[in-house]
Protein backbone atom coordinates (compact mmCIF):
# COMPACT_ATOMS: atom_id res chain seq x y z
CA UNK A 1 0.00 0.00 0.00
CA UNK A 2 1.42 3.31 -0.91
CA UNK A 3 0.56 6.57 0.64
CA UNK A 4 1.45 10.08 -0.63
CA UNK A 5 1.35 12.90 2.03
CA UNK A 6 0.36 16.12 0.29
CA UNK A 7 2.73 19.08 0.90
CA UNK A 8 3.84 22.53 -0.76
CA UNK A 9 7.38 23.62 -2.32
CA UNK A 10 7.59 25.80 0.58
CA UNK A 11 7.39 22.74 3.26
CA UNK A 12 8.20 19.46 1.46
CA UNK A 13 7.68 17.22 4.75
CA UNK A 14 5.03 19.56 6.35
CA UNK A 15 6.09 21.37 9.54
CA UNK A 16 7.11 18.20 11.95
CA UNK A 17 3.89 17.80 13.20
CA UNK A 18 2.96 14.78 11.10
CA UNK A 19 6.76 12.80 12.17
CA UNK A 20 4.44 10.57 14.57
CA UNK A 21 1.44 10.12 12.09
CA UNK A 22 4.72 9.04 9.51
CA UNK A 23 5.78 6.58 12.16
CA UNK A 24 3.11 4.97 12.72
CA UNK A 25 2.17 4.72 8.94
CA UNK A 26 5.87 2.75 8.56
CA UNK A 27 5.30 0.91 11.71
CA UNK A 28 1.60 -0.42 9.99
CA UNK A 29 3.58 -1.42 6.68
CA UNK A 30 2.75 1.44 4.71
CA UNK A 31 4.71 3.04 1.70
CA UNK A 32 4.75 6.60 3.16
CA UNK A 33 6.27 9.55 1.39
CA UNK A 34 5.74 13.53 0.99
CA UNK A 35 5.60 15.43 -2.26
CA UNK A 36 4.64 18.47 -3.11
CA UNK A 37 1.25 18.98 -4.71
CA UNK A 38 1.73 20.08 -8.09
CA UNK A 39 2.98 17.12 -10.39
CA UNK A 40 1.85 13.07 -11.26
CA UNK A 41 0.75 11.11 -8.21
CA UNK A 42 1.26 7.18 -8.50
CA UNK A 43 -0.15 5.94 -4.96
CA UNK A 44 -3.54 4.33 -3.40
CA UNK A 45 -4.15 7.27 -1.73
CA UNK A 46 -2.77 11.15 -1.61
CA UNK A 47 -3.44 12.74 2.06
CA UNK A 48 -3.84 16.58 1.88
CA UNK A 49 -1.77 17.39 4.69
CA UNK A 50 0.98 20.99 4.24
CA UNK A 51 -0.36 21.81 0.93
CA UNK A 52 -0.77 26.09 2.14
CA UNK A 53 0.60 28.07 -0.46
CA UNK A 54 -2.96 27.17 -2.30
CA UNK A 55 -4.70 30.53 -2.08
CA UNK A 56 -1.41 32.12 -4.05
CA UNK A 57 -2.97 29.33 -7.15
CA UNK A 58 -6.22 28.36 -6.39
CA UNK A 59 -6.92 27.65 -10.00
CA UNK A 60 -4.30 25.52 -9.99
CA UNK A 61 -4.50 23.70 -6.89
CA UNK A 62 -8.08 22.78 -7.97
CA UNK A 63 -7.13 21.59 -11.15
CA UNK A 64 -4.70 19.55 -9.77
CA UNK A 65 -6.86 18.12 -6.45
CA UNK A 66 -9.71 17.26 -9.60
CA UNK A 67 -7.41 14.84 -11.46
CA UNK A 68 -5.96 13.16 -8.55
CA UNK A 69 -8.67 10.44 -8.44
CA UNK A 70 -7.76 9.30 -5.03
CA UNK A 71 -7.63 12.13 -2.77
CA UNK A 72 -8.27 12.73 0.98
CA UNK A 73 -10.40 14.65 1.08
CA UNK A 74 -12.30 14.08 -2.07
CA UNK A 75 -11.66 17.48 -4.94
CA UNK A 76 -15.44 18.19 -4.71
CA UNK A 77 -14.80 18.59 -0.12
CA UNK A 78 -11.63 20.59 -1.24
CA UNK A 79 -13.42 22.98 -3.73
CA UNK A 80 -16.55 23.45 -0.94
CA UNK A 81 -14.35 23.54 1.89
CA UNK A 82 -11.66 26.03 0.73
CA UNK A 83 -14.12 29.08 -0.08
CA UNK A 84 -15.39 30.09 3.88
CA UNK A 85 -18.60 31.57 3.04
CA UNK A 86 -19.80 28.01 4.24
CA UNK A 87 -20.21 29.56 7.32
CA UNK A 88 -23.33 31.29 5.94
CA UNK A 89 -24.48 28.00 4.48
CA UNK A 90 -24.15 26.04 7.77
CA UNK A 91 -26.02 29.02 9.65
CA UNK A 92 -28.56 28.78 7.43
CA UNK A 93 -29.37 25.04 8.66
CA UNK A 94 -29.14 25.51 11.95
CA UNK A 95 -25.39 25.93 13.05
CA UNK A 96 -24.46 27.82 15.73
CA UNK A 97 -21.42 29.87 13.66
CA UNK A 98 -19.56 33.24 14.35
CA UNK A 99 -22.23 35.75 12.49
CA UNK A 100 -20.70 36.00 9.42
CA UNK A 101 -21.06 38.56 6.44
CA UNK A 102 -19.98 38.00 3.14
CA UNK A 103 -18.03 40.84 1.38
CA UNK A 104 -17.58 40.88 -2.64
CA UNK A 105 -14.89 43.25 -3.57
CA UNK A 106 -16.37 46.48 -4.20
CA UNK A 107 -19.22 46.16 -2.28
CA UNK A 108 -19.27 48.51 1.00
CA UNK A 109 -19.23 46.86 4.42
CA UNK A 110 -21.58 47.25 6.92
CA UNK A 111 -19.41 46.48 9.90
CA UNK A 112 -20.45 45.25 13.24
CA UNK A 113 -20.23 47.19 16.69
CA UNK A 114 -16.85 47.11 18.79
CA UNK A 115 -14.64 44.72 17.36
CA UNK A 116 -14.30 42.88 14.08
CA UNK A 117 -12.16 40.86 12.36
CA UNK A 118 -11.78 40.71 8.28
CA UNK A 119 -10.13 38.09 6.33
CA UNK A 120 -10.10 36.36 3.01
CA UNK A 121 -13.14 34.11 2.04
CA UNK A 122 -10.28 31.86 0.67
CA UNK A 123 -7.19 31.38 2.26
CA UNK A 124 -5.06 29.30 5.25
CA UNK A 125 -2.87 30.14 8.05
CA UNK A 126 -4.80 33.36 8.99
CA UNK A 127 -2.87 34.82 6.27
CA UNK A 128 -4.64 37.85 5.48
CA UNK A 129 -6.66 37.84 8.29
CA UNK A 130 -7.40 41.74 10.53
CA UNK A 131 -9.01 42.83 13.85
CA UNK A 132 -10.17 45.95 13.83
CA UNK A 133 -11.99 48.67 15.30
CA UNK A 134 -11.75 51.32 12.82
CA UNK A 135 -13.50 50.95 9.84
CA UNK A 136 -11.74 53.15 7.62
CA UNK A 137 -9.00 51.18 8.45
CA UNK A 138 -10.67 47.58 7.81
CA UNK A 139 -12.26 49.17 4.52
CA UNK A 140 -8.24 49.84 3.39
CA UNK A 141 -7.46 46.33 4.18
CA UNK A 142 -10.40 45.03 2.12
CA UNK A 143 -8.94 47.03 -0.72
CA UNK A 144 -5.56 45.77 -0.31
CA UNK A 145 -6.34 42.14 0.22
CA UNK A 146 -9.07 42.57 -2.86
CA UNK A 147 -10.68 39.20 -2.86
CA UNK A 148 -13.86 37.99 -1.55
CA UNK A 149 -13.82 38.30 2.29
CA UNK A 150 -15.48 37.75 5.69
CA UNK A 151 -16.55 39.69 8.26
CA UNK A 152 -16.95 38.80 11.88
CA UNK A 153 -17.94 40.25 15.06
CA UNK A 154 -14.58 39.05 16.78
CA UNK A 155 -15.79 37.02 20.04
CA UNK A 156 -13.62 38.72 23.01
CA UNK A 157 -13.28 35.56 24.74
CA UNK A 158 -10.60 34.23 22.22
CA UNK A 159 -8.23 36.96 24.67
CA UNK A 160 -8.49 34.78 27.70
CA UNK A 161 -10.06 31.19 26.42
CA UNK A 162 -8.35 31.54 23.07
CA UNK A 163 -10.10 28.46 20.46
CA UNK A 164 -10.82 24.33 21.12
CA UNK A 165 -9.72 22.37 17.77
CA UNK A 166 -11.84 18.71 17.55
CA UNK A 167 -10.27 16.70 15.28
CA UNK A 168 -12.02 13.65 13.65
CA UNK A 169 -11.01 10.68 11.87
CA UNK A 170 -13.28 8.74 9.58
CA UNK A 171 -16.06 11.11 11.46
CA UNK A 172 -14.94 9.95 15.06
CA UNK A 173 -13.63 12.00 17.31
CA UNK A 174 -10.04 11.55 17.96
CA UNK A 175 -8.54 14.31 20.24
CA UNK A 176 -8.14 18.09 20.49
CA UNK A 177 -6.05 20.85 21.82
CA UNK A 178 -5.99 24.35 22.23
CA UNK A 179 -5.15 27.46 20.12
CA UNK A 180 -4.51 30.84 21.83
CA UNK A 181 -5.60 33.99 20.80
CA UNK A 182 -3.59 35.23 17.08
CA UNK A 183 -5.04 38.34 15.65
CA UNK A 184 -3.80 41.69 17.81
CA UNK A 185 -5.50 44.80 16.39
CA UNK A 186 -4.75 45.23 12.58
CA UNK A 187 -2.62 42.78 12.00
CA UNK A 188 -3.30 40.90 8.59
CA UNK A 189 -1.32 43.65 6.06
CA UNK A 190 1.85 43.13 6.42
CA UNK A 191 2.09 39.05 7.54
CA UNK A 192 4.22 36.74 5.07
CA UNK A 193 5.16 33.01 5.22
CA UNK A 194 2.80 30.19 4.82
CA UNK A 195 1.16 30.68 8.26
CA UNK A 196 0.79 32.46 11.58
CA UNK A 197 2.53 30.88 13.95
CA UNK A 198 0.07 29.76 16.47
CA UNK A 199 0.57 28.84 20.65
CA UNK A 200 -1.00 25.16 20.49
CA UNK A 201 -1.71 23.30 24.18
CA UNK A 202 -3.71 20.50 25.21
CA UNK A 203 -7.29 20.40 26.19
CA UNK A 204 -9.97 18.38 27.00
CA UNK A 205 -13.46 19.78 25.29
CA UNK A 206 -16.74 20.31 26.90
CA UNK A 207 -19.81 18.11 26.12
CA UNK A 208 -21.36 21.18 24.15
CA UNK A 209 -18.68 21.42 22.19
CA UNK A 210 -18.32 18.05 21.21
CA UNK A 211 -22.02 18.23 20.21
CA UNK A 212 -21.33 21.52 18.30
CA UNK A 213 -18.77 19.65 15.86
CA UNK A 214 -20.45 16.59 15.63
CA UNK A 215 -23.68 18.43 14.47
CA UNK A 216 -21.03 20.68 12.20
CA UNK A 217 -20.30 16.82 10.18
CA UNK A 218 -23.41 15.76 9.85
CA UNK A 219 -24.91 18.84 8.47
CA UNK A 220 -21.78 19.31 6.11
CA UNK A 221 -21.91 15.47 4.89
CA UNK A 222 -25.84 16.13 4.20
CA UNK A 223 -25.04 19.10 2.49
CA UNK A 224 -22.73 17.74 0.30
CA UNK A 225 -24.37 14.51 0.11
CA UNK A 226 -22.03 12.18 1.90
CA UNK A 227 -21.16 10.07 4.94
CA UNK A 228 -19.28 11.55 7.78
CA UNK A 229 -16.75 8.70 7.27
CA UNK A 230 -16.37 10.04 3.68
CA UNK A 231 -14.34 12.80 5.73
CA UNK A 232 -10.61 11.12 5.87
CA UNK A 233 -10.00 14.00 8.44
CA UNK A 234 -12.03 16.74 9.85
CA UNK A 235 -10.72 19.94 12.09
CA UNK A 236 -13.61 21.47 13.97
CA UNK A 237 -12.72 24.95 15.69
CA UNK A 238 -14.78 26.27 18.65
CA UNK A 239 -14.87 29.72 19.84
CA UNK A 240 -17.53 31.19 23.27
CA UNK A 241 -19.93 33.08 22.45
CA UNK A 242 -20.99 36.11 24.57
CA UNK A 243 -23.27 34.01 26.59
CA UNK A 244 -20.28 31.03 26.45
CA UNK A 245 -22.24 29.25 24.35
CA UNK A 246 -20.08 26.98 21.57
CA UNK A 247 -19.78 28.78 17.93
CA UNK A 248 -18.38 27.52 14.99
CA UNK A 249 -15.13 29.72 13.85
CA UNK A 250 -14.22 27.36 11.15
CA UNK A 251 -14.83 23.68 9.73
CA UNK A 252 -11.07 22.59 8.31
CA UNK A 253 -11.44 19.33 5.79
CA UNK A 254 -8.52 20.62 3.39
CA UNK A 255 -5.45 20.62 5.04
CA UNK A 256 -6.11 21.70 8.76
CA UNK A 257 -3.12 20.46 11.38
CA UNK A 258 -3.93 17.70 13.57
CA UNK A 259 -2.05 18.70 16.90
CA UNK A 260 -0.10 15.18 16.94
CA UNK A 261 2.52 16.97 19.10
CA UNK A 262 0.13 17.57 21.66
CA UNK A 263 -1.78 14.25 22.27
CA UNK A 264 -1.18 11.06 22.77
CA UNK A 265 0.33 7.91 20.27
CA UNK A 266 -2.97 6.39 19.83
CA UNK A 267 -4.22 9.46 17.80
CA UNK A 268 -1.80 8.64 14.85
CA UNK A 269 -2.32 5.19 15.36
CA UNK A 270 -5.92 6.41 14.66
CA UNK A 271 -5.37 8.14 11.83
CA UNK A 272 -2.93 5.49 10.16
CA UNK A 273 -5.89 2.97 10.42
CA UNK A 274 -8.22 5.60 9.02
CA UNK A 275 -6.15 5.81 5.97
CA UNK A 276 -5.23 2.11 5.46
CA UNK A 277 -9.16 1.88 5.36
CA UNK A 278 -9.79 4.51 2.91
CA UNK A 279 -6.61 3.23 0.64
CA UNK A 280 -8.03 -0.13 0.64
CA UNK A 281 -11.19 1.52 -0.47
CA UNK A 282 -9.75 2.86 -3.80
Amino acid sequence: MRVVLASCDGLPEGDGDEEALVAALVRDGVDVSWQPWGGAVDADLVVLRATWDYPDRLDAFLTWCAGVPELANPASVVRWNIDKSYMAELAAHGVAVVPTAVVQPGETPVFPDGEFVVKPAVGAGSRGAGRFTDHAAARAHLEAIGVKALVQPYQSSVDANGETALVFFAGEYSHSFHKGPMLAQGLGEAESGLYVEERLSSIEPSARQVALANQVLDVTAELLSLQRKDFLYARVDVVEGPGAEPLLLELELTEPSLGFKLTTAEAASRFSKAIQEAASRS
